[in-house]
């Protein structure tokens, strides 16, 4: 009996020694937020979303709809009535008490795996209850009214991110995967992950970036970026990467890609296996890659007209010069796409014709409906983002954490509990550690495309001028090989579609690839994922009018893509080696890609 007693008493001692250590790193963690929050003075703006307009569009919309709300909230109290019944049945022990299914529940997700959330009676209610809430909320907001249909979507994204938050399983004392493991462990993981919390903090200077893999687990030349290659032209914005060959011919049209800058172009040359640069190599094409620069100060007076010209055409230049090739491919991804898009519609004005196709991957051009991105840009939020750009750049952590925000569910509060709750460390994966390999954006480059893009709209409504020449999707030549993912939240299959149709002076190939922004194009054939959607013509009004006649075929389009690139790439001729002509600056893959934010 001595000994349980002294053990025990040991138990408690542990405990009590770890809830003072959590008690000193919270008032740690704290200090550190608020010495933050007085650096950046006292916000001006008390709604920087400018999310107010849509909520009292909303309210509206509620009050002057009475009926449809006294019904809705009528069913919603007799389906929490039921779910009351039937946990009261399962408290008690009756056999075969099942929580009922109810309309517009939501799906219960990976979050509420544990088996505590389904045995226990408390905890299976709490989940139903929240499911069932969550579920009505989203709905209610989707159908009540009339709404204008900006404001609606706003309304629906602040809406499902504020029930997400509300999830019980983010709640210490709600969620019983952490309550036993802080029994079990005596609060260590409490210690844990409160010192990862407080690292966190001062990785993001003052503001929260939740690790979502081990940031130490990689680095960028040697476990990613790391096809063969030089640098082999650089300035103030770019670096220009060529890839050494593999093969001894290679087609004499080159490939030049122009990703976008608001993420780092290794995505497209991940690893050994899921290399698009790799890939293509193989297949004998020479690829070039513009890295860009991680803005600074340094940057704060480039502008869209800079990023054409000392960017994307002095790219072009660079790799003719050393190729000697009177052409090249374009190929172009996100908001890369939408700068390649500028540029050869002011190159087909021109008439220039150095371009032997363009490529785009999940590129938007009409912005008419822009996806879940668009919540953020209207007039009031734009103000808002230059104000925190006033040192000439958007910091990358508030980057990151808009894109969080689309997917908070699997990209916030998975990771808080656990990261901070359960005290893990997450596990390392490279496709998370290049997502949360942030980069800034130059506030004149970045006000540009929200105001021009997202806001007006402008190059769809033929608007646009860039380098002092007007532009239309119209004027941008042929061939094009534009590629949409299915399931793309940031760049709507429907959307790209939209954008393509417009471009009527170009031959346009439209493929729908399955999958989502990331997956659906870093897709390589070996690994059998997927499938894609072809059609010979875009004379359908809507992409679900164009998918009723589309060939489908499983795996990835790549071949495709290979096989329509070879048909407009020439003539085999000997390998090239990086930098034969123009010497090389340094090794594949360069310096500016391996500045990280958190490290300026």
């Amino acid at each position: 009996m001595a000994t349980e007693d002294q053990s025990l008493i040991e138990q408690n001692a542990a405990f009590a020694a770890n809830m003072a250590e959590v008690f000193d790193t919270s008032q740690k963690i704290w200090t550190k937020f608020m010495e933050a929050q007085g650096e950046k003075g006292v916000p001006q703006n008390a709604d920087p979303l400018n999310t107010m307009p849509a909520w009292v569009e909303l309210t509206k919309n509620m009050m002057d709809h009475p009926q449809e709300l006294a019904e809705a909230t009528l069913q919603y109290w007799q389906a929490q009535g039921q779910l009351w019944q039937a946990a009261t049945l399962k408290w008690w022990g009756a056999p075969d008490a099942e929580m009922p299914e109810l309309p517009h529940m939501a799906a219960p997700g990976k979050r509420f795996a544990h088996k505590e959330w389904s045995e226990n009676a408390l905890f299976d209610y709490l989940k139903h209850a929240y499911l069932h809430t969550s579920g009505f909320v989203n709905h209610t907001v989707h159908t009540v009214g009339e709404m204008d249909p900006r404001e609606r979507k706003k309304a629906e994204f602040y809406t499902r991110n504020f029930v997400e938050a509300m999830n019980p399983a983010n709640f210490f004392a709600l969620n019983p995967e952490v309550m036993e493991a802080t029994v079990d462990q005596k609060g260590e993981n409490l210690v844990r992950g409160l010192k990862m919390m407080l690292q966190d903090l001062e990785r993001g200077k003052g503001q929260l970036l939740i690790r979502q893999t081990d940031m130490d687990a990689f680095e960028v030349g040697r476990d990613m970026a790391v096809s063969p290659g030089a640098v082999v032209f650089q300035n103030e914005i770019l670096q220009l990467i060529q890839y050494a060959p593999t093969t001894e011919k290679v087609h004499s049209v080159p490939i030049l890609f122009l990703p976008p800058w608001i993420n780092k172009y290794y995505v497209l040359d991940l690893n050994e296996k899921k290399s698009m640069v790799k890939w293509l190599v193989a297949q004998g094409y020479t690829v070039f890659m513009v890295s860009w620069i991680n803005p600074t100060e340094a940057q704060k007076d480039e502008t869209w007209d800079s990023y054409l010209t000392k960017g994307a055409l002095a790219a072009i230049d660079a790799a003719i010069a050393e190729t000697g090739s009177k052409k090249v491919h374009l190929a172009s991804y996100c908001i890369g796409g939408t700068l390649t898009g500028t540029l050869m519609a002011y190159l087909g004005k021109k008439k220039d014709k150095r371009i032997a196709s363009t490529t785009f991957f999940t590129a938007q051009l009409d912005f008419a409906d822009a996806g879940e991105l668009q919540v953020f840009v209207d007039d009031a939020t734009i103000r808002a983002v230059d104000e925190e750009m006033e040192k000439g750049y958007l910091p990358a952590q508030k980057m990151a954490s808009a894109f969080n925000m689309l997917r908070s569910n699997d990209l916030i509060w998975s990771y808080v509990v656990n990261n901070y709750m359960l005290g893990k460390d997450p596990f390392p994966f490279d496709l998370l550690y290049w997502n949360a390999d942030s980069t800034s954006m130059p506030a004149h480059v970045h006000h540009f495309y929200l105001e021009s893009f997202y806001d007006k709209n402008l190059f769809a409504h033929g608007e646009l001028s860039v380098l002092d020449t007007p532009i239309t999707l119209a004027d941008i030549p042929g061939p094009v090989y534009h590629v949409a993912t299915r399931e793309d939240h940031i760049a709507p299959a429907a959307s790209v579609y939209t954008g393509a149709r417009k471009m009527t002076g170009a031959n346009v190939r439209y493929v729908l690839s399955g999958s989502g922004h990331i997956a659906g194009v870093v897709n390589p054939p070996a690994a059998g994922k997927y499938q894609f959607w072809t059609r010979e013509d875009l004379s359908p009004e809507t992409l679900t009018d164009w998918m009723a006649e589309a060939e489908e075929t499983p795996g990835s389009w790549w071949t495709d893509w290979d096989k329509w690139l070879a048909e407009r790439s020439g003539r085999k001729v000997a390998a090239r080696e990086p930098g034969k002509k123009g010497g090389v600056l340094e090794a594949a893959p360069g310096s500016y890609v391996k500045v990280r934010f958190d490290q300026q």
